[in-house]
């Protein structure tokens, strides 16, 4: 297990440094003159040269992310090319608002998933797995945006605000009032990944009750309850965290779009604001901690694979 874990950190390791090196040569290769977007349109040439020259903008780009890369091993996030604040200080403030939705997101999920996942595969071909289907269908179709809209017009505005359209409510205020105004967001963000989870899990279910070991265990007496969750589940379960998985990615790109709807002061409203200003030390601040929420919720799964699974812990 301690093999398989160190292979995996590594791994996760050299994707973050894969995905920040990444970023920081897109940001330069959009050609946004940067030095000009700090001073403005009526700064002149000699200006814009003397600004670049002080933020380094006039060295190569590799030996600048050289520079970005050492101080992000001491620590030193760098400051905002527009309002010289700490990096550190940006993402203190917005990092809690971003984990607590996908937090909140994947726990909603993988709860309303093993339960569609569940009763759609008690009775496949029924009606309530025919429901399960049309819903999971549903759920790939809608676009996350235009869910977070109607739920504003459905459901926040009629509220006469108990459940807020928009705003976040931190936990040290009101626990809540910090769970209500994440209700929505979560909703909208869930859904495409209660669509994929929810198949997945009924498809692995209905192939592992269909075994010759639980149709044993059935003929000793075995409860269907006992049956599904203590052996059908823990079995089914490994394709269905792999799927959830890969969703940890499309969860934190909706966020950007679901964050800018409800007016949500996450990483991803700092993300698209330094990225229309080209404030490339937010923007790879903000890179950076995404790709290490990624890689550590992909790693508590893949952790979690190993446990249910034995032979996982073999690739």
């Amino acid at each position: 297990m301690i093999a398989f874990f160190s292979r995996k950190f590594l791994a996760g390791i050299v994707l973050v440094l894969g995905v920040t090196a990444v970023t920081f040569f897109l940001v330069y290769a959009s050609g946004s003159d940067i030095a000009r977007n700090i001073l403005g349109e009526g700064a002149t040439q000699e200006q814009v040269v003397q600004k670049a020259h002080d933020l380094g903008l006039d060295q190569p780009v590799v030996v600048q992310y050289g520079q970005w890369l050492g101080k992000v091993v001491r620590g030193d996030l760098g400051r905002s090319f527009f309002d010289s604040q700490p990096v550190w200080s940006s993402l203190a403030t917005r990092l809690p608002v971003t984990v607590s939705i996908v937090f909140f997101t994947i726990l909603l999920a993988s709860l309303v998933s093993i339960l569609l996942g569940v009763l759609a595969a008690r009775s496949p071909g029924g009606a309530l797995d025919g429901g399960v289907q049309v819903l999971s269908v549903l759920g790939f179709a809608v676009p996350n945006y235009w869910l977070a809209l109607v739920l504003v017009l459905a459901i926040a505005l009629p509220s006469h605000g108990v459940i807020p359209a928009t705003g976040y409510v931190p936990p040290m205020t009101s626990v809540g009032g910090w769970l209500l105004s994440l209700l929505l967001p979560c909703i909208a963000l869930s859904v495409g990944t209660i669509a994929s989870v929810a198949q997945q899990i009924r498809g692995s279910l209905i192939d592992v009750l269909s075994q010759d070991y639980i149709r044993t265990l059935r003929s000793r007496g075995l409860s269907e309850r006992a049956l599904v969750l203590r052996h059908g589940l823990r079995n089914a379960g490994t394709p269905a965290l792999t799927v959830l998985a890969l969703r940890i990615v499309g969860l934190l790109g909706g966020a950007v779009i679901v964050e800018r709807v409800f007016a949500l002061p996450g990483l991803g409203t700092l993300a698209l604001n330094a990225s229309l200003l080209g404030d490339i030390p937010v923007v790879l601040g903000v890179v950076l901690f995404m790709s290490i929420i990624v890689v550590g919720v992909n790693l508590l799964i893949d952790l979690l694979i190993a446990w249910l699974n034995p032979k996982a812990r073999l690739s």
